[in-house]
């Protein structure tokens, strides 16, 4: 294989992507350092987001060349001479995706070499949520800046999927100012309806190109991240994938789960600290949400009080029946969870930040089980203008 194929499927890929939506973090990173990394699980759109870049700058094949490190090139290429080509071909930009999947297992060296031998290049890789540098890569970390990249807001897929252009609130201007919001959003649409449909499908964006099998493509990402993108990062053998996906299988049908590892361990056949590993594993990798005591803090050995599916178009892929109180719950926590603190003080659903106590429910749930609580909210589906402290769920998917 010629290195021209490269360029020739850039070219093709770039011109061809759709640039009339893009993520709200294509305007938050800075594109002008010389080395960043999108991370992200797989399906939220980083891909896209780097041909975007390419084809809304009009960067010409020979300045910006876009690849990715699954291709059969780099089975006996090395990536250090894609940039040493690409370089003194006049390059300026090289793109690069799924670096976990670099057969070598040398890209951090390789790109630490390639940032300081070639001082005039701008690197912008991309790899999975997982993606770590360890101590012997300190100097990479320190060229180059990460982003972490979730799936579609609920505010993202109503501009995606209903043109509908509204602003990102923060958490603050949502408490206090919900009900000139909502009063205003529900003036021009009828939100619940759009809202259901978010939480079946809208999550990855490329629901546009599977919506009559979306949930089998959601199993298909699991099963790829599980025994492809897992073993790039991390030491993982075959049975111990196996072991993880019917571990993940369980987990989907009882979430939101208080977690007793060594039951799960006997369903697994596996110890209590290795099915402790493997949801630590699968965080990691963006396919569940862990939700630790605010009492012990946020310990990474440690055990949660509950654990989440990441989003709740994973929990429906999962189990089409799913309780929708666990959808509810599922749609909070993996909307706040990038940007906020999220604990568990026994009293409500979520303390967060350490200031903010939410219980989340239907129309008719009350503030019984948090009345003596101070900072104490109801976010509340079925919805669509609330009172006080009182907030429509929906709204919490206008955060990003």
């Amino acid at each position: 294989m010629e290195i021209q194929e490269l360029y020739i499927n850039s070219a093709r890929l770039s011109k061809s992507v759709d640039v009339r939506f893009k993520r709200y973090m294509y305007d938050l990173i800075d594109w002008d350092v010389r080395m960043l990394c999108i991370r992200g699980a797989r399906g939220v759109g980083k891909t896209t987001m780097m041909l975007q870049y390419i084809k809304l700058n009009n960067l010409q094949v020979s300045r910006a060349l876009y690849c990715s490190l699954d291709d059969l090139w780099f089975t006996d290429h090395h990536l250090m001479d894609l940039a040493d080509y690409h370089f003194t071909h006049g390059g300026t930009h090289l793109f690069i995706d799924e670096v976990h999947r670099y057969p070598f297992r040398t890209w951090p060296q390789e790109l630490k070499n390639i940032y300081d031998r070639y001082p005039g290049l701008h690197i912008i890789f991309s790899g999975s949520s997982m993606l770590q540098l360890d101590q012997s890569s300190a100097d990479l970390s320190r060229r180059c800046i990460f982003y972490d990249m979730p799936g579609l807001s609920f505010r993202e897929y109503l501009m995606l999927e209903h043109q509908q252009i509204l602003p990102k609130f923060s958490l603050e201007q949502l408490l206090t100012l919900h009900e000139t919001i909502s009063l205003d959003i529900t003036a021009e649409t009828k939100i619940l309806p759009l809202f259901t449909e978010y939480l079946h499908h809208g999550y990855y964006p490329f629901y546009r190109e599977t919506r009559q099998s979306y949930a089998k493509a959601i199993q298909q990402v699991v099963t790829n991240i599980i025994d492809t993108d897992l073993p790039a990062v991390e030491n993982i053998e075959y049975i111990t994938a196996a072991k993880m996906k019917r571990l993940f299988v369980i987990l989907s049908r009882m979430v939101p789960f208080t977690l007793n590892l060594t039951d799960l361990g006997r369903l697994i056949e596996a110890s209590r600290q290795s099915v402790l590993r493997m949801c630590h594993l699968l965080q990691r990798s963006g396919l569940v949400i862990m939700l630790y005591s605010n009492k012990s803090g946020i310990n990474q050995l440690g055990k949660p009080e509950k654990l989440y599916m990441e989003n709740p178009n994973i929990l429906y892929a999962m189990a089409a029946n799913a309780e929708i109180g666990t959808v509810r719950e599922t749609f909070f926590i993996n909307q706040l969870h990038s940007a906020h603190q999220l604990t568990f003080n026994g009293k409500g659903d979520f303390l967060v930040d350490d200031t903010y106590t939410f219980e989340v429910g239907g129309k008719g749930k009350t503030f019984s089980q948090i009345k003596d609580i101070s900072n104490s909210f109801l976010a509340v589906d079925d919805t669509e203008i609330g009172y006080s402290n009182r907030i429509p769920l929906w709204m919490f998917g206008l955060l990003y």
